[in-house]
């Protein structure tokens, strides 16, 4: 009789509603038995801004050190705290279907983004949504703010802010949608590139293993991330920088297709390179790859640079 998978997750509520997710998924599929392991990240122990302290792989590096230490056999991230690098002796093994990637606003009163009145302060820790609020022109007070979603949301009960953004898909999972007092039109704010997905992630040399996660696979979900962080690589943007891409895979002429969309952005919103394209559902990484090299042509390299050098315009940065 096989042992039960252990699952290394951290701690948080989100990330053990995700892992537990994953856990249902392989005792259905796999018929294999799974047990949660809480493994502490160096992003849940700081209350520091994220770009500080590294920005992508903060709540990673811990996890994969506990799959390469043989404490866990299996790990689960949010896919956008991936670093786009490979990591010796860890593979990718699984992306399962994708939730919606969309980001959600959670205001006081109900309001929507564009009812909240001059001045209003809106919250979030992330440069990418900063960069884009700003670039709307919608006159809000951006706060740096941290923290699990519970927090977040309980900042805008007591008035401390009197609105914030957030992934859609960790309020789906928490089954705290109804919350959200709107959804954001990608038009006017890209995600992050692989939000809403989940990276199941083990030991390269495990190959039985690798080879029984892989069912998990979802291979539309796959390709879109796959071509979304090829644009986060050739920039060579981490999460600190203010990045936004969405791919889908969409029916065309002659079959399906993959649709990406991406943009740069200065920290102020004031500058911005945006630009799409399609291209094979088989070549999402050099979709990817071509997207993110016409944006440096049209100056991407500059506002990347210049954003990592200024970090994002938020005041009052808490946890």
């Amino acid at each position: 009789m096989n042992e039960p998978l252990r699952l290394g997750t951290r701690a948080s509520a989100l990330a053990t509603t995700q892992s537990g997710h994953v856990a249902d998924m392989i005792r259905e599929r796999l018929g294999r038995d799974v047990e949660l392991v809480e493994v502490s990240t160096e992003g849940d122990r700081s209350s520091a801004p994220l770009a500080t302290l590294g920005g992508t792989g903060v709540f990673v590096s811990a996890l994969r050190d506990a799959l390469l230490e043989g404490r866990v056999d299996v790990a689960v991230h949010s896919l956008k705290d991936l670093p786009t690098t490979p990591a010796e002796g860890i593979a990718l093994a699984a992306i399962p279907l994708r939730e919606d990637p969309r980001d959600v606003v959670v205001a006081r009163d109900g309001l929507t983004l564009g009812e909240l009145p001059v001045g209003s302060r809106l919250g979030t820790g992330s440069p990418r949504r900063v960069s884009q609020l700003a670039a709307l022109g919608l006159g809000l007070e951006l706060q740096g703010i941290r923290g699990n979603v519970d927090t977040r949301i309980r900042k805008v009960r007591e008035g401390e802010v009197d609105a914030i953004v957030l992934a859609r898909a960790g309020l789906s999972r928490l089954g705290r949608l109804g919350e959200a007092t709107e959804v954001l039109d990608p038009l006017q704010m890209l995600p992050a590139p692989g939000q809403g997905a989940l990276a199941v992630e083990c030991r390269s040399g495990d190959a039985e293993l690798v080879a029984a996660l892989a069912q998990l696979d979802d291979a539309a979900t796959r390709a879109a991330v796959t071509a979304e962080r090829a644009v986060l690589a050739t920039l060579e943007a981490g999460c600190s920088a203010p990045l936004g891409a969405l791919a889908e895979v969409v029916e065309g002429e002659d079959g399906e297709e993959l649709w990406l969309r991406a943009v740069a952005l200065s920290t102020d919103g004031g500058l911005s390179v945006r630009m799409s394209a399609t291209g094979s559902v088989d070549d999402a990484a050099g979709l990817g790859t071509r997207l993110a090299s016409e944006m440096l042509d049209e100056g991407a390299a500059d506002l990347m640079t210049a954003a990592r050098e200024q970090g994002p315009p938020v005041r009052n940065q808490h946890a």
